[in-house]
């Protein structure tokens, strides 16, 4: 009887053996870790475009250098409604004027007429990057004491590569918020339709900058350049700090 006992119950640990050998679970294998390099390379490239790092002497090398083409057939209807909001660019189709979005952006406490859904600006501060002085933005009839400027004008990038473009490229250029500042509306004025080689700021402190803008909107819209403003552009570039 002893003997069928011992039997049993080392038949019954061996069981016991087996099935915990085959129920104990296997560690789980570590977490999947998602791969992110892409969403922070986008990230990377947007604050670049944003704050206008200094760009590199190689992308200026990177645009195409030749005469300015005839301005004719230039009018500025050929660029679509002034400051329209159907556009494919930053900005485009969120319910606000492009101008009204770049004054958001560029002005310091700017002030928002209620019941326009966040888009009208009433009033702010403008530290003007061509003069260096600090403008007061009062919505009336002092309105066009800060104006919206194209850093490449409409008219030099007509002469320059846009006479080819459709329409929806031309509308998405003249409101895109890349080739686009808050300024000094009478150096806007001033400036006119220059490029580097006619016009730059007074603010030497800015022309870095301004450079930099012109080399990245040229090459991001694939514009030309003359030779005079490649040269006075690298002039630029070289001075950057």
């Amino acid at each position: 009887m002893k003997r069928v006992v011992g039997v049993l119950g080392v038949g019954i640990v061996a069981v016991i053996g087996a099935a915990l050998l085959i129920d104990v679970p296997s560690s789980p294998a570590p977490p999947q870790v998602p791969e992110v390099t892409e969403v922070i390379t986008t990230t990377v490239v947007e604050t670049t475009v944003t704050e206008t790092t200094v760009a590199e002497p190689s992308l200026l090398e990177q645009l195409e250098v030749k005469g300015r083409a005839s301005k004719s057939g230039y009018d500025r209807a050929k660029f679509g409604q002034a400051w329209s909001d159907d556009v494919r660019v930053d900005g485009g189709r969120n319910g606000c004027d492009t101008r009204n979005d770049i004054l958001r952006r560029d002005l310091t406490d700017p002030v928002i007429r209620p019941g326009t859904h966040g888009c009208l600006v009433e009033s702010g501060t403008l530290h003007d990057p061509y003069s260096g002085e600090s403008l007061d933005f009062v919505r009336g009839e002092r309105s066009a004491e800060v104006q919206i400027d194209h850093v490449v004008a409409l008219a030099d990038a007509w002469q320059k590569g846009a006479q080819a473009w459709d329409d929806d490229t031309r509308r998405d250029f003249a409101n895109d918020p890349l080739n686009l500042l808050a300024v000094d509306g009478s150096l806007n004025q001033q400036k006119g339709a220059g490029d580097a080689a006619t016009w730059l700021p007074p603010n030497k402190a800015f022309r870095c900058h301004y450079a930099t803008r012109i080399v990245e909107v040229k090459a991001t819209y694939g514009l030309w350049v003359t030779q005079a403003e490649h040269d006075a552009l690298a002039r630029e570039l070289m001075r950057c700090p």
